[in-house]
């Protein structure tokens, strides 16, 4: 095995085994506070917004690029034990199943438990929607959305780039997903501000997006479940423009379960209607958590290994 290969797979493990900590430290929370910082600078109303955006997006990358290059090459000089351990933290450190896994099933556990106010509660740590109206199928929509959407940039993403460059592509890519979900959103304070980061956040995804439609079809259908009716959901989206990544992964997640997922959320009391999808062959259920949180599993699976292959038959040429 050569260094990307060791890292990463050592990395996933991590993930696997312990979970993305929630710790003051975390280097996501560093990025966030460095974003916040910037954006209380630039977002003042004294520059044009579209442009002090763009400002804070190449600021915000382009620290967190020289800063795990730096911190690697530094990493190198002291031992190459080191180098490859320290690689492999940052690897674990931009995945996030366990992490994802845990706090779906918080939700799931909830409403097993008929605890509705708890189901809402735990499902607003995962979510950007309104949850403190929701009912249970809702609940359960938006859980399964969520996990459906993160498979792609809390997971397959990460091992995409960082197959692609190692540590610092993974987590130029984590800044930018990072830019997106605090200030990509469609706010009066963002609305122009993060149109720049909500705009790279797609293009980034695009691919990843792609693969991962086609990843959970093949899980489904490892796990037990209609692969070929979630291919066709997905295939529905395959051409359509970065906007619509999310839906593609989502998509392909309901033809999966054959559920529909979709339909009028809540945005800071504004409500956003999607559009639906899946053929609602059977209603939403509790259970449906739990299968996506599986074929999540998988999926990252089939990412790490596919990944592993590709690399490995590189190495050969």
């Amino acid at each position: 095995m050569n260094y990307l290969m060791v890292i990463i797979l050592t990395g996933y493990l991590l993930d696997l085994i312990i979970g993305d900590p929630q710790w003051h430290w975390h280097p996501v929370r560093f990025i966030g506070r460095l974003i916040e910082k910037l954006e209380k600078k630039l977002n003042t109303g004294k520059f044009n917004q579209f442009r002090a955006g763009i400002l804070l997006v190449v600021l915000t990358v382009g620290i967190t690029v020289i800063f795990v290059w730096v911190s690697l090459q530094l990493a190198r000089v002291i031992h190459p034990v080191f180098y490859y351990v320290y690689s492999a933290m940052l690897i674990y450190f931009s995945l996030s199943m366990k992490s994802l896994a845990t706090e779906s099933h918080k939700v799931y556990s909830a409403l097993r438990k008929g605890n509705l106010n708890a189901a809402r509660k735990d499902l607003s740590m995962i979510v950007g929607r309104d949850t403190d109206k929701l009912e249970e199928n809702e609940i359960v929509r938006a859980t399964v959305e969520t996990v459906a959407e993160s498979i792609t940039d809390g997971i397959v993403a990460p091992l995409f780039f960082a197959f692609l460059g190692g540590p610092v592509s993974a987590w130029a890519y984590k800044a930018i997903n990072t830019l997106d979900s605090m200030v990509g959103y469609r706010s009066e304070r963002f609305i122009e501000f993060g149109k720049a980061s909500a705009k790279l956040d797609g293009w980034v995804n695009f691919i990843p997006a792609k693969i991962t439609s086609f990843l959970i079809g093949i899980s489904a259908w490892l796990c037990g479940k209609d692969g070929l009716n979630s291919v066709r959901w997905a295939v529905k989206y395959f051409f359509k423009g970065q906007e619509n990544n999310s839906i593609a992964t989502e998509a392909a997640m309901a033809g999966a379960l054959k559920i529909q997922l979709g339909g009028l959320n809540f945005y800071n009391s504004l409500p956003v209607i999607k559009p639906l999808i899946g053929d609602k062959t059977y209603s939403l259920e509790i259970k449906n958590i739990l299968e996506s949180i599986r074929i999540a599993y998988m999926c990252s699976f089939l990412g790490l290994i596919v990944g592993l292959v590709v690399i490995a038959s590189l190495r050969l040429q």
